[in-house]
């Protein structure tokens, strides 16, 4: 514990020049952050501040004394339903209390999360109990019929028939015996990939690797004690994980969760002010609908703002600048890890790139080729020494192709310049030659949300004759925009301006975006449905 809160706060006082070059990972032996930091640490030292908040669709409060005892109760009531160390949760919960008592309760008892999306099927749902080895499952009431029979005690947030009352925990005793140590490596997470190419891997964290790994996280966001962040994140994802559990908290922040029944930009806005968010993060995907509202209308105390979950496009960086005088940071990580690269706090941002690698990760870019260190190439994560804290254990079932030749291999390729400012490039599999030359499908997205009547962009190879393929975009437009030849020819003509000739896009087809479950671009998906012959073509001369 010692050495978890000296890493902690020297990443709370350190400037990023110094975090960088002096953090160290804490050494840990026997480690359970629910009882070693939330119980003995926050809920000790800072009983009556504010942990937890939920505005909107519900609505919920509790403190740190409060949430430590209530995670008491359902650890204590869970322990009589036959749960024990090492035994594996499936929880499926909503932004709802709950949540967050059972992943503590679950810590507490040293038993392993597998953290689900209510979005998933009844399919779904099956193949993870399968797959996951799961003895047990919390689930709100209503998504109870996607549970089939099966050898696994089931516990129902609500009414549910044949399943266990969830509410029946608050009559259990507030003080709580672990029936011995956790060590630092023992499973703690089991996180199902969002599969964008293939099908799902099972991603295992420990009691070390999460908890205390996203010390990176925090230093990233920029977190500090009293904070109020708030992150749009659905639960079930390693995103949630994240930036509402493990990186406020070790900073010792309130996690604020907007609960709504459908995305409203507006909506989110009037929550930011209203709650007086101060550290605020959310998905490219929700800046894009934000910059569609008149954000300079709305005054924000927000100090510092990132991205994550897709690379972030220069365009929304310009417009909240311009708007809210703060610098959205770009940051990078991945289920399999915490916040790897980052541009931190007070630090200069440079338009496209991802930032530095943070404090904790060394970052080697490997050509995917010719296995060469260098500049351009895969991310990669050393596994000698140097090997991050916040790294995966491992796949279950095996560690497969992503751990080999002494790497960590991310699958992701990016460029690093002389300052040693990393650039996102793409996914090894998204990267395509046109007329040999290689083109990244991001570089063109980013030109292309340029353009005012472009909502969402993917960009993809179409097979041609000549040139072996060529870009072709697929474009969801802005509301009030229409699919017509016109607006074609209008962002044709804003490609040629600026984009290089051999970069140009030569292909647009509308139409909204294949996603998966957690929000991420199919680009696979889109590959696979060319040639289509429903698409405008450019004819301007090259």
């Amino acid at each position: 514990m010692s050495a978890f809160r000296a890493a902690r706060d020297f990443l709370l006082d350190a400037d990023p020049a110094t975090a960088r070059r002096d953090f160290r990972w804490p050494g840990l032996g026997d480690f359970n952050w629910a009882l070693d930091w939330f119980d003995g640490v926050l809920a000790a030292e800072t009983p009556d501040a504010v942990a937890l908040k939920i505005v909107g669709a519900s609505e919920a409060r509790f403190t740190f004394a409060e949430l430590s005892a209530r995670s008491n109760q359902v650890a204590n009531w869970l322990h009589l339903q036959g749960v024990r160390r090492g035994d594996r949760i499936l929880l499926m919960l909503g932004n709802q209390a709950e949540l967050w008592e059972s992943l503590l309760a679950a810590m507490k008892l040293g038993a392993v999360v597998i953290p689900a999306t209510t979005l998933l099927t009844a399919k779904d749902v099956a193949e993870r109990i399968e797959r996951g080895g799961v003895s047990h499952v919390i689930a709100e009431a209503a998504d109870a019929a996607k549970f089939g029979a099966g050898e696994f005690t089931k516990i129902a947030v609500g009414d549910a028939y044949n399943w266990l009352p969830y509410h029946e925990a608050y009559e259990a005793d507030e003080r709580f015996t672990p029936d011995g140590p956790t060590r630092a490596g023992d499973t703690l997470l089991l996180y199902f990939t969002s599969g964008t190419t293939s099908q799902p891997k099972l991603v295992e964290h420990t009691h070390a690797s999460y908890p205390a790994g996203h010390l990176s996280t925090m230093a990233w966001i920029g977190l500090r004690p009293g904070d109020v962040h708030l992150n749009v994140s659905s639960p079930g994802w390693a995103k949630h994980a994240w930036s509402n559990v493990f990186a406020p908290w070790n900073a010792g922040a309130t996690v604020l969760i907007h609960d709504y029944r459908r995305f409203s930009a507006p909506a989110l806005l009037e929550v930011l002010r209203d709650e007086r968010v101060t550290t605020f993060c959310a998905p490219p995907t929700v800046w894009r609908m934000l910059i569609q509202e008149d954000l300079a209308a709305c005054e924000l105390p927000l100090r510092t703002a990132v991205a994550a979950g897709e690379p972030l496009n220069p365009e929304i960086i310009d417009q909240v600048a311009k708007a809210w005088g703060i610098t959205i940071r770009d940051g990078y990580g991945q289920t399999e890890t915490t916040a790897q690269i980052g541009n931190m706090p007070d630090e200069p941002v440079r338009p496209g790139s991802m930032g530095r690698p943070l404090p904790g990760y060394e970052v080697v870019l490997i050509d995917p080729v010719t296995g060469e260190q260098g500049d351009d190439g895969e991310i990669c994560l050393p596994l000698d020494d140097r090997r991050p804290l916040g790294l995966m254990s491992g796949y279950v079932g095996g560690i497969g192709e992503a751990m080999r030749d002494g790497f960590y291999h991310t699958g992701d390729v990016a460029t690093r310049d002389q300052d040693g400012y990393i650039t996102y490039v793409g996914r090894t599999d998204d990267v395509f030659k046109a007329s040999d030359y290689r083109i990244s499908p991001f570089e063109l997205e980013s030109v292309l949300l340029e353009h005012a009547a472009v909502a969402e962009a993917a960009v993809v190879p179409a097979p041609d004759p000549v040139r072996l393929a060529v870009p072709k975009a697929y474009v969801t437009l802005v509301p009030g925009f229409e699919a017509d030849e016109a607006t074609a020819r209008s962002i044709f003509e804003h490609c040629r301006r600026e984009l290089a000739p051999y970069k140009r896009v030569r292909r647009l087809e509308f139409a909204e975006l294949p996603k998966t479950i957690s929000g991420k671009i199919r680009r696979v998906e889109l590959r696979v449905r060319e040639p289509r012959r429903e698409f405008l073509e450019e004819d301007l001369n090259p």
